[in-house]
């Protein structure tokens, strides 16, 4: 089962950090169909937010139709993100583990990577306007 972390200083409200979060999982394939997602009441009791937060994030999920809250019994995932290329397995994931490494290796730490990251990822995965 997922559990959340809160970042109360990143800048992104509370619920979309839900909703991220749980999307990742369903990309990495660490969530899939018919898996429950942590009850309101647990995820309030793990992370000291409001109920209306969860309540308002699974409601973000389920009408992009991801989960599916069924009454009295819980919210489960309708629908995986997850592909070949985004499992624990695959020759990318241990491409970037590997860049990962030599990176450490290299003296950088965790805000120098995610700033490379960052800036390639927008390199080559440039922002589109509708």
């Amino acid at each position: 089962m997922i559990e959340f972390r809160i970042d109360r200083r990143s800048g992104v409200a509370t619920y979309m950090q839900i909703v991220q979060q749980t999307r990742q999982a369903l990309r990495l394939g660490l969530l899939a169909p018919g898996d429950r997602l942590p009850t309101a009441k647990d995820v309030v009791e793990a992370t000291a937010i409001n109920p209306n937060t969860v309540l308002k994030a699974y409601r973000e999920l389920e009408h992009e139709g991801l989960v599916e809250g069924k009454r009295g019994v819980g919210t489960f995932v309708r629908k995986s993100l997850a592909t070949t290329q985004t499992a624990a397995d695959s020759p990318l994931r241990r491409e970037l583990a590997g860049w990962m490494d030599r990176a450490r290796h290299a003296g950088l730490d965790r805000d120098d990577v995610d700033a490379l990251y960052a800036d390639v990822r927008d390199e080559r995965y440039p922002h589109t306007t509708n």
